[in-house]
């Protein structure tokens, strides 16, 4: 499609404004995959902080059960 939009662009005097056509389209093409690549990624980002967060909270929360237990 861009040299098609290139050809036209030198065959009518345009190059320029063709140019800047095919950037924006290219841009808002990298937008859209960039947004949906967020819209992936967020999910599992916040369940691999959950499990890493869950994890720390058992580690300082066993030793004090333990203990509890070998008290009682």
């Amino acid at each position: 499609m861009m040299t098609q939009m290139v050809m036209i662009g030198e065959e009518s005097g345009s190059l320029d404004d063709m140019l800047n056509k095919v950037a924006g389209m290219y841009e808002d093409e990298v937008d859209n995959v960039v947004d949906n690549l967020g819209k992936i990624l967020e999910p599992l980002i916040i369940v691999i902080l959950g499990g890493l967060i869950g994890s720390l909270v058992v580690a300082m929360y066993l030793p004090m059960f333990n203990l509890i237990s070998v008290m009682g």
